[in-house]
């Protein structure tokens, strides 16, 4: 059976979320390394267990959420289907069950934004935690001068908060932007789509989507 334990510990897994981080690093991308796919694993495994999903479902999402970047050792294009496949090979060798892996690979085939869909309740969870990630200390170039739209959106989130309201009705993302390097139209232009997509995960949990930009409620 898989255990989150065996999937943090695997030596393989730990080599190809490294490299597919170099590449990216390459590529001038921002932070795809272990403080990102832990704080997605995180974040899906906690919002489904906080929605009343039993444990196991709440750990595949975890499982999800580690491997989820691992494709782009392959590409950035397509890094979500490559990534599944990869997955597929690395959890079949630990003899994972059918209906458990199919749910995972699932997940981690439909969460980039370009192809994504919450085709079930752990991708879902994935696409939430995934697309709600933005914070300064995934900016990786040094030199602001150089900076390109996306580096001064994530440059300029000072605070970001992703919550399930009291009632568990609606989850929120609240950031708190420095307007001087980034406008809060810049952020929702360039995010725009991410935002739809999290609007249509909350939908899969029964839940709204709330989008809250220095005070401002945007979705």
């Amino acid at each position: 059976m898989l255990t989150i334990t065996n999937i943090r510990n695997n030596a393989a897994i730990k080599t190809y979320i490294a490299k597919a981080d170099e590449a990216l690093i390459a590529l001038g991308y921002t932070e795809h390394s272990f403080a990102h796919v832990t704080k997605v694993a995180d974040f899906a495994q906690r919002l489904l267990l906080d929605l009343g999903y039993d444990k196991r479902k709440a750990e595949l999402a975890w499982i999800a959420g580690y491997l989820h970047d691992i494709g782009n050792v392959i590409n950035r294009i397509d890094h979500a289907q490559s990534g599944a496949v990869m997955a597929f090979r690395i959890l079949d060798k630990l003899e994972a069950d059918a209906e458990e892996l199919s749910t995972i690979v699932s997940a981690i085939g439909n969460h980039d934004e370009s192809t994504a869909f919450p085709v079930n309740e752990v991708a879902a969870a994935l696409i939430l935690a995934d697309k709600t990630d933005v914070r300064r200390t995934r900016v990786r170039n040094p030199d602001f001068a150089t900076f390109d739209i996306h580096d001064r959106v994530n440059y300029a989130v000072k605070q970001a908060n992703t919550y399930l309201t009291q009632d568990h009705m609606a989850i929120v993302l609240e950031l708190d932007i420095d307007s001087s390097i980034s406008s809060v139209m810049d952020y929702f232009e360039i995010f725009l789509h991410r935002m739809l997509l999290c609007r249509k995960a909350a939908e899969k949990l029964s839940l709204k989507f709330k989008l809250i930009v220095n005070g401002q409620n945007l979705m």
